[in-house]
């Protein structure tokens, strides 16, 4: 019993980050991708007039996930407009997906 109950949580840990990272996936393409890009990798129109960088870059991708929770919830230190998830309902956990999911865009 105890052996099944640590294979259980060995499995639950691997499968966790994978689960996020699909979640997060699902949830960039319908609340990220018009301004990142399908692939985050800054290539709309409105990434190019904004300067937006791409994710997977090593500028972005050396932020800490603090740093990124900070600016997909309220937009970061500047308050980026059209950041601020946190109050447009997305909730901590989905949050975290996304960053989980900005992780697999490492270039």
């Amino acid at each position: 019993m105890k052996r099944l109950t640590v294979i259980a949580t060995i499995l639950a840990l691997v499968a966790l980050p994978i689960i996020a990272a699909d979640e997060g996936a699902a949830l960039f393409q319908t609340k990220c991708a018009a301004c990142h890009g399908k692939t985050g990798a800054a290539d709309t129109p409105i990434a190019k007039a904004k300067g937006i960088k791409d994710l997977g870059s090593a500028d972005i991708q050396k932020w800490t996930d603090a740093q990124l929770t900070e600016m997909i919830s309220a937009g970061g230190p500047d308050k980026v407009k059209g950041h601020e998830f946190k109050a447009k309902g997305l909730t901590d956990d989905q949050i975290k997906s996304l960053v989980v999911f900005i992780r697999t865009l490492k270039k």
